[in-house]
């Protein structure tokens, strides 16, 4: 996987055991450009930052990589945590 962002995109990568894992692949054939892709990567054996920029999830029947530092998600964490509500 590239470890670059360019233009602020970024990358993912999906990594499984076996065609099994994954439950839908949708490419729409109409005027929308959507795709859907869902799988299940099994029982989480470990997540953790590979070279401070690719959030990498383990688990027992595949791997999820995405293009994100850990910086960003606290970041994002701290920007979008809801206030606690009064009871």
């Amino acid at each position: 996987m590239e470890n670059k962002t360019i233009n602020k995109e970024r990358v993912f990568s999906v990594e499984l055991k076996s065609k099994r894992s994954l439950k839908n692949v949708t490419l729409t054939n109409g005027s929308s450009d959507s795709v859907l892709v869902e799988g299940t990567i099994g029982e989480l054996v470990q997540a953790t930052f590979a070279e401070d920029i690719i959030l990498e999830d383990i688990g027992k029947n595949g791997i999820l990589r995405i293009d994100l530092g850990e910086d960003e998600i606290k970041k994002t964490t701290e920007q979008n945590r809801p206030e606690m509500k009064k009871q």
